[in-house]
């Protein structure tokens, strides 16, 4: 999506990011997912194995048997970095500012 917002779930601040991921990927469709390592676990990797997605994360250290990813596809990842960065330059979204989910969700798909 170069960078852009597809689609966003807004979880609970005491969530890993993980918990957000399978209803965020259920019926897209996509050639590759570009995460950081905390999205490196083996029910993910398996589902886009399945789905036959490319699945550019690197390995976490602990991992025992360490895997190989698309390192150069992995620097696109900064596009995202910077949507949150574009994000951040609205106080209301960077503060949290509003009182509902749901005024901060809909201030985060103006801003996108």
């Amino acid at each position: 999506a170069l960078g852009n917002l597809v689609d966003f779930t807004l979880l609970k601040g005491q969530q890993h990011d993980t918990a957000g991921v399978k209803p965020l990927i259920k019926d897209k469709e996509f050639g590759a997912l570009l995460a950081d390592r905390a999205f490196d676990t083996d029910w993910l990797l398996l589902d886009l194995e399945e789905r036959g997605s490319k699945a550019v994360i690197p390995p976490k250290r602990s991992r025992l048997k360490q895997r190989d990813f698309d390192k150069e596809m992995y620097k696109w990842r900064h596009l995202i970095e910077n949507f949150f960065c574009k994000l951040k330059d609205f106080k209301k979204i960077a503060m949290r500012a509003e009182k509902t989910d749901e005024s901060f969700a809909a201030n985060i798909y103006l801003a996108a």
